[in-house]
C-alpha cells in the first residue's frame, strides 16, 4: 500500500513517474542500461536531457531570452552561486521571508554590501511584508526573494516592482501554479518537491545575466560555464533528471500547469477550510498571504502535536511533523499529493479532534 508522504521534501512522486522508471530499470529502451548506468555524452541520456529542457521552458512558457541550466547542490548552493555570478556593482537587496531567505541573505553576505530591506521574522514570519518600490536600494545587481516558504507556510501572491533583476528561490512552488517568467532575471529551485528526485537543481536565467569572466566565481558555480556546456561540464545526475523529465511529461498530459493550479488550490482549499472551522486545530499564517504547497497547523499544546504524528503514521499519512524551529504540524500538499491524501487527512484529522477535546 502507497503510503501518503507530507514531506516537505524529498515530496511523493506522479505514480506514472515511478512505474516507468520500474519499467525501464533494468534496460532504457532497447540499452541494455539502467539510466543511472549510462553515459552523459550518450544518445539515450541526450534525449532525455533535451526533453526535460524543452518540456519545462513549454510548461512554464519560458522565451529565448533565458537559459535552462541543469545543476546539482541544491538551493543552498545556489545561494553562494547567485551573488558570485550577479554581483558586479557590488550590491544586493534581499527579503526576509523565512528560514531559507535568511539563509541566502546570511551566505551573500561575504560578496558584497548585502542589505536586508524588509522582513518578517519578528511576526515569527507569518506574513509577507509590503513591498513599495521605494524601499529597494539604487544601483543594486539584483533583488532576492523566495516565492514560497515552506516552514511557515506563506507565499508571495503579489511580486515587488523591482528596478534590478528580480531574483527568486522557487524551491517549494515551482511548477505549482502559473507565473510570468519574464518577471524574473534569474529562478532557481531544488528539484525534491515538485519537479522530481532530490540531486537536480533547475536554474533559469535570463542571457543577458550571464557572464563568462568572473575571477572570484570557482569554475563550477558560474553560470557561463554550464550554460557553454549545455549543463554537461561535469556528469549530471542522469537518473533524477530523467524521473524529473518523465514527471514533466505527466505535468504535460494532465493539462499543464494551469490545470494542476487548479488541483492544488482544491487540495489547499479543503485543508484550510477544515482547519479555520475547526476549534482545535490552528494556523496562524496571514490568510492572503498562505501557501498552497505548505500548510502548517498546531493542536492546542505539543503532547497533543506528538501524539497526532504518531497515530498519523500508523495510518500512513506520513511526515507531518512541523520543522524544529516551528514543531505543530505540516502538511506538504505539492502537485503529486492526491486529493484523496488531502481527504485522507482531514478524516483523520476530525477522529483525533473527536478522541482529543
Amino acid at each position: 500500500m502507497r503510503a501518503y508522504n507530507f514531506s516537505a521534501g524529498p515530496s511523493m512522486l506522479f505514480e506514472d513517474t515511478l512505474k516507468e522508471t520500474q519499467d525501464n530499470m533494468l534496460s532504457y529502451k532497447d540499452s541494455g542500461l539502467c539510466v543511472a548506468e549510462m553515459s552523459h555524452r550518450s544518445k539515450d541520456y541526450s534525449e532525455i536531457h533535451t526533453e526535460f529542457i524543452t518540456t519545462l521552458k513549454e510548461l512554464m512558457k519560458i522565451s529565448d531570452d533565458y537559459d535552462v541550466l541543469l545543476l546539482q547542490g541544491g538551493a543552498s548552493q545556489q545561494f553562494d552561486a547567485v551573488p558570485l555570478n550577479l554581483i558586479k556593482k557590488g550590491k544586493a537587496d534581499y527579503v526576509i521571508t523565512g528560514h531559507w531567505s535568511e539563509r541566502a541573505y546570511s551566505q551573500a553576505l561575504p560578496h558584497g554590501d548585502i542589505a536586508a530591506v524588509a522582513s518578517s521574522k519578528q511576526a515569527v514570519f507569518t506574513y509577507i511584508p509590503e513591498l513599495p518600490a521605494s524601499i529597494f536600494r539604487d544601483g543594486t545587481d539584483y533583488v532576492h526573494i523566495t516565492t514560497n516558504n515552506t516552514i511557515y507556510g506563506t507565499k508571495y501572491t503579489k511580486l515587488p516592482d523591482t528596478k534590478a533583476p528580480l531574483v527568486a528561490d522557487m524551491s517549494s512552488n515551482i511548477l505549482s501554479e502559473v507565473i510570468d517568467v519574464g518577471k524574473f532575471g534569474l529562478i532557481y529551485a531544488g528539484a525534491q518537491k515538485n519537479i522530481g528526485p532530490a540531486g537536480l537543481t533547475v536554474v533559469i536565467i535570463r542571457k543577458d545575466l550571464i557572464t563568462k569572466d568572473l575571477p572570484n566565481c570557482p569554475k563550477m558555480l558560474n553560470y557561463y560555464t554550464q550554460s557553454s556546456a549545455d549543463s554537461l561540464f561535469n556528469t549530471p545526475p542522469c537518473l533524477a533528471v530523467y524521473m524529473s523529465m518523465l514527471n514533466l511529461r505527466y505535468l504535460k498530459k494532465l493539462g499543464g500547469i494551469s490545470a494542476i493550479q487548479k488541483i492544488n488550490e482544491e487540495k489547499a482549499g479543503l485543508l484550510y477550510d477544515f482547519i479555520d472551522n475547526s476549534a482545535f486545530y490552528v494556523n496562524n499564517v496571514n490568510k492572503k498571504d498562505r501557501s498552497l504547497m505548505n500548510i502548517p497547523f498546531l493542536s492546542p499544546n505539543g503532547d497533543l502535536d506528538k501524539k497526532f504524528i504518531k497515530e498519523a503514521e500508523a495510518q500512513n499519512l506520513l511526515t507531518l511533523a512541523g520543522h524544529k524551529t516551528v514543531g505543530g504540524m505540516r502538511a506538504s500538499v505539492y502537485n503529486a499529493m492526491p486529493i484523496e491524501g488531502v481527504k485522507k487527512l482531514i478524516a483523520f484529522m476530525k477522529k483525533f479532534e473527536l478522541e482529543n477535546k
